[in-house]
């Protein structure tokens, strides 16, 4: 390359790849070839139409340039849009999807091929976008910000690789009348809603009546990784703390915690969550001191409302929660003074203050919530045995512990449905014992008479949970679960929405019960809609996969159905109906011989 073949330019850069093509060429090549070679073909007549043009196209890849960052956007919407109506007519293990990935930066050019950041950033914002997706960095943002007409996500500041500095990255929302084509005329593209389902992607939402917050990730400053257990037990307890205030909406910890690590706008964060108040802080912890940072704002306006600094010797670390929690309620309003009977989240501070078990506590959390399977449910076990050790006479742990055993039930690793069912009762007498108000410990119990197929029990414990903590999400999912399964489906549907409120960005247990619920009403593509997309998130899910299976053999669709059952057999070979229909809880025999017809039409045994 020499000096005077070099030009640099302003260009907006695309580029693509599809997403899982290891597996679709290892599936038949061929057809995976031939797919790709009609998807670039279409891609190209578009990008053309778009005034771009393709520079390169290396296996799966595809770069082009734009001179315009409007067109290059648009064009990178309107061939999701193509796309996804040509994946419609494949089967679902056949889709290709391309990932796509846009910045507007500067190039060096030489001929027809384009070099430098600018490329490179186009690429590493590929890297960050979903199939059937389109993410842009910063730069690409501020220039078409309002000349779209789109709708965009902000995912905070990401390190790339050979980029000095953090970029920004925005994700497009593939909603109905986002796209506009080069004509001006607007067509809907991909993610189609029916008739009033749930969208997985939630908008944003209004505020309620009275005072909401939201408690974000508190901010490890001790340059420790180990410290960051320690820092999630922090921010947990502050929420714990809020949440048991009957005059107070506070939003529950998954949905706060998708922001961990992120460089937030806090206006928006308020938008996305409905949340007046925020509440953002930082922990520096050495061995026997720990210094915390909390702001509570307003996110109306931006604006501080309080702002503290401490200080303190790490043995006073739970009463300096507890004090943290009381400034934050007095901050947004509430009357709370010291003496008043103001419980701060009992349930989920040890009593004894240790901190090693809230590091416990953590864990089984990440295990229940991204290893929903039997071995993320054996560790969480050894995790709540370990920690029973430390702290034998906290009910909490003891309600926890069930949900293991029940566990064994719905992952098919139970040597004995009665064991288990007698050891997940035995551990919920036990927390009960020590403490009949303990919201959670009912709460378990609701699930345990669900699954002992006794359902008013079932519900009865799940209202008892919410007469205690009224902003239990998951309270209100369990009793909405329990309805469902028990006929009163539009019901229980109502309740998992309830919750979802409480938890605006939910666990994908509400929206897989949603969908299972829109199994039983006949709605078919909305819950197969759902599932779907629960299955880009963890695709191991047991419990997605089995309500998947069902629902495409009850709408009809034979081949789909039998892949979702290969993978259900995958994931569990030695997956049995007769356990299916001995465990699942569904109350109208008619209904639970419908769910195992269509499993078994599937190929399931």
């Amino acid at each position: 390359m020499t000096p005077d073949a070099l030009q640099r330019k302003l260009a907006a850069i695309l580029s693509a790849d599809v997403a899982g093509y290891s597996r679709l060429m290892g599936d038949d090549e061929e057809e995976t070839i031939r797919t790709l070679t009609d998807y670039r073909r279409a891609m190209a007549s578009l990008i053309q139409r778009y005034r771009g043009r393709v520079v390169d196209s290396p296996g799966d890849n595809l770069l082009a340039d734009f001179p315009s960052v409007v067109d290059a956007v648009n064009c990178a919407v309107e061939i999701q849009r193509e796309l996804a109506e040509r994946n419609a007519e494949l089967t679902e293990n056949r889709k290709m999807e391309f990932r796509i990935g846009l910045n507007l930066g500067d190039v060096v050019t030489e001929g027809e091929r384009i070099y430098g950041d600018g490329v490179n950033i186009a690429a590493r914002m590929e890297g960050i976008a979903e199939g059937g997706g389109v993410c842009l960095s910063g730069g690409a943002y501020d220039a078409i910000e309002n000349k779209t007409g789109l709708q965009f996500e902000y995912l905070g500041e990401h390190e790339v690789k050979n980029i000095t500095k953090p970029i920004r990255a925005y994700r497009v929302l593939m909603v109905p009348e986002a796209a506009a084509n080069a004509s001006g005329e607007k067509k809907p593209i991909s993610r189609v809603s029916h008739k009033g389902a749930i969208p997985v992607e939630k908008k944003d939402l209004a505020l309620p009546d009275g005072p909401s917050i939201a408690v974000l990730p508190f901010v490890n400053m001790s340059g420790d990784p180990e410290q960051e257990y320690f820092t999630d037990g922090l921010t947990e307890n502050i929420i714990a703390g809020l949440s048991v205030e009957r005059r107070l909406l506070v939003i529950a910890r998954n949905s706060t915690f998708v922001y961990k690590g992120k460089s937030v706008d806090i206006q928006e964060v308020g938008r996305k969550l409905g949340a007046q108040y925020v509440v953002e802080g930082s922990v520096q912890k050495t061995q026997d001191r720990v210094r915390i940072t909390a702001q509570l704002i307003d996110a109306n306006t931006g604006h501080h409302v309080w702002a503290h600094r401490y200080d303190r010797d790490l043995e006073d670390i739970f009463a300096l929660q507890d004090e943290i929690t009381m400034k934050i309620a007095m901050g947004v309003g509430m009357k709370i003074v010291e003496g008043e009977q103001y419980r701060y989240g009992e349930e989920f501070l040890p009593p004894s203050g240790n901190a090693e078990l809230v590091m416990k506590l953590v864990k089984v959390y990440e295990y229940f919530h991204h290893r929903p399977n039997k071995e993320g449910n054996v560790l969480a076990r050894k995790e709540l045995e370990d920690a029973i050790a430390l702290e034998p006479e906290w009910s909490k742990l003891y309600a926890t512990l069930a949900w293991t055993h029940i566990g064994d039930l719905l992952y098919q690793s139970s040597k004995s449905p009665e064991i288990s069912f007698a050891k997940a009762s035995k551990n919920i007498e036990k927390a009960l014992a020590l403490d009949s108000e303990d919201w959670y410990a009912h709460y378990s119990l609701s699930f345990l008479n669900l699954f002992r197929k006794e359902h008013d029990k079932a519900v009865s414990a799940a209202q008892s949970a919410i007469a205690l903590n009224p902003n239990a999400a998951d309270a209100y999912w369990v009793l909405g679960f329990a309805l469902i399964m028990s006929g009163r489906t539009e019901e229980g549907i109502r309740l998992i929405e309830k919750a979802m409120r409480l938890h605006p960005m939910p666990p994908d247990h509400y929206l897989m019960d949603v969908g299972f619920g829109y199994y039983f009403l006949g709605r078919y593509e909305d819950a197969i809609e759902i599932h779907k997309e629960l299955l880009k998130r963890t695709p191991d899910r047991f419990g997605v996969l089995l309500y998947l299976t069902a629902t495409y053999s009850a709408s009809g669709r034979e081949e789909e159905a039998r892949h979702q059952a290969e993978e259900l057999l995958r994931l569990d070979p030695s997956f049995s109906l007769e356990q299916v229909a001995e465990v699942w809880p569904i109350k109208d025999e008619a209904e639970l011989e419908r769910f195992i017809a269509d499993l078994r039409k599937a190929g399931l045994k």
